[in-house]
C-alpha cells in the first residue's frame, strides 16, 4: 500500500505535488500557531507535522524543522537538568 501511495504520488506533476503539500503544511502550522491564542491542545505537535509535510517538497522547510528538533531537544535536555536539580 505504501509503494502503491508512493509511486502514485511520484507521477504526479512537480507543481501540483509542491501545491498540495503547500496548502495541507501552511494549514497545519496555522492552526497549531491559532491554537497557541484560542484554547485547545496539540499547538507543537501541529506546526511540526506542518514543517515534516513541507519538508517532504521544499529544503527550506527541511532546514527549518532540523533547526526546531535541534532547539526542542536542548529545551528537553534543560527540563531534564532542572528537573534533578
Amino acid at each position: 500500500m505504501r509503494k502503491k501511495l508512493a509511486s502514485s504520488w511520484a507521477l504526479l506533476p512537480s507543481t501540483l505535488r509542491k501545491m498540495i503539500v503547500l496548502v495541507i503544511g501552511s494549514t497545519f502550522i496555522i492552526v497549531g500557531l491559532l491554537l497557541i491564542v484560542l484554547p485547545g491542545p496539540f499547538t507543537m505537535p501541529l506546526v511540526i507535522a506542518g514543517l515534516v509535510l513541507l519538508a517532504v517538497e521544499f529544503t527550506w522547510a527541511e532546514t527549518l524543522l532540523v533547526r526546531v528538533k535541534h532547539h526542542g531537544a536542548q529545551i528537553v535536555a534543560r527540563a531534564k537538568l532542572k528537573k534533578r536539580g
